[in-house]
């Protein structure tokens, strides 16, 4: 389970053609953020109170972790190294990967990111749960962020000198994640808070993960997170009455960033066979999809009144996400689950009213060895049906000639 939620953390073809529900009445928030250090910043006093007042030191605020929130990973670098040794890997397409850096050397997205008095007149207007759950978004997107900033750097800096074209394109993909993560921050000052991001490099634990899992993880991560951001894009703009912070106009060009950086661990698994193209490779992508997939779900269902307050309905979104990332992944993955098959969705409904008395268990005011006592059973159920989907019949897919499948985006 641990291993199956790290994988997924590493974690937005056609327009949809259906219209997502309305919210109902009666949301519920659940779940919880991260723990991070915290500075509340008081809005400004008049002149004459600031000099009358010594300044409070900034107020650290603990935000409760749990085994669905975003973590930072690391990998086996000397691997990596070997990997891209154009002398070792005859498999490289020095040309594919030059044409790649052109790519992200025009950064399309280099004046995008430019905020207005938008947004703090909007954060001011949102009150009550939908305000905290905003924060809860943006803490958790800005973490997300910087962690991907802090493992592309770290590759960049160590392949400099074993493939170096490979190692300027993870720069300039850290560089994309550095201005995500800092425009997610400035959102969470408009609700008076900010990340304290070294804080957090210093602080948090490291995920190992191998290079291959890193490539497989890290694609999903990039592909969901472009059909996540586009699919909200572009509800907003069919349903601009729900557009309560501006931070979503944004999502478009944003989510062409998290393509491109799909796009290039396309490229990768291409350039190494050996991750794309036997049993082991099957078993392993339908893993990394499922944990994903579940994870994303699970995690959102806890989070119903952010979708709602945007207009969503989640659990038909999420399902739309799950399905157009399930048929791009298809294109390179050599197996992935059937998430079309209607028994799919059920199991997901099952984990979710399994997690959601998990919940209650771990809320509850019983003695921690009765509520211990408590989660086997649901934990043994939560489990079984994790297997049961990951058992049931995959969809046999993949090719590692992608150029031609990849959707064409307009910049």
């Amino acid at each position: 389970m641990a291993a199956a939620a790290a994988a997924a953390e590493l974690a937005l073809v056609k327009p949809i053609s259906y219209k997502f529900g309305r919210p109902s009445a009666g949301a519920r928030r659940g779940g919880a953020s991260l723990v991070v250090r915290m500075s509340s910043a008081a809005p400004p006093l008049p002149p004459a109170a600031k000099t009358a007042r010594p300044k409070k030191a900034p107020k650290n605020t603990q935000i409760k972790e749990t085994l669905l929130t975003p973590r930072f990973y690391t990998t086996d670098f000397d691997e990596m190294e070997s990997l891209f040794n154009t002398e070792i890997n005859k498999n490289l397409n020095e040309a594919e990967f030059e044409a790649l850096l052109n790519e992200f050397k025009t950064d399309y997205n280099q004046t995008h990111f430019v905020r207005n008095p938008e947004f703090k007149e909007a954060a001011d207007k949102i009150q009550g749960p939908l305000r905290q759950i905003f924060v809860e978004f943006l803490e958790r997107s800005c973490t997300a962020e910087f962690s991907g900033f802090l493992l592309y750097k770290e590759l960049g800096r160590r392949l400099k000198k074993t493939n170096p074209v490979v190692a300027e394109i993870f720069s300039l993909m850290s560089r994309d994640e550095a201005r995500h993560a800092g425009f997610l921050n400035k959102g969470l000052s408009d609700f008076n808070l900010a990340l304290d991001l070294g804080f957090l490099t210093k602080a948090r634990k490291y995920t190992f993960f191998k290079p291959k899992f890193i490539f497989y993880a890290t694609y999903l991560s990039e592909k969901i997170g472009y059909w996540r951001y586009i699919t909200i894009y572009r509800h907003l703009q069919a349903n601009p009455e729900f557009q309560v912070y501006p931070i979503f106009k944004y999502f478009e060009n944003w989510c062409q960033d998290e393509n491109r950086h799909g796009d290039f661990f396309s490229a990768l698994m291409k350039a190494q066979p050996q991750f794309l193209n036997d049993w082991k490779a099957k078993l392993w992508s339908r893993f990394f999809c499922l944990s994903v997939y579940v994870t994303m779900y699970l995690n959102d269902c806890q989070r119903t009144a952010f979708y709602e307050g945007i207009g969503l309905d989640t659990k038909e979104f999420d399902m739309h996400v799950i399905i157009e990332t399930n048929r791009t992944t298809a294109r390179i993955f050599p197996a992935v689950p059937d998430v079309e098959n209607p028994e799919f969705k059920r199991k997901l409904d099952r984990m979710v009213e399994i997690n959601e008395k998990l919940i209650a268990v771990g809320e509850s005011q019983d003695l921690p060895l009765v509520k211990n006592l408590k989660k086997v059973p649901l934990i043994a159920a939560l489990v079984s049906e994790i297997l049961a989907a990951y058992l049931m019949p995959p969809l046999e897919s993949g090719s590692v000639d992608f150029a031609e499948f990849e959707p064409q985006l307009v910049y």
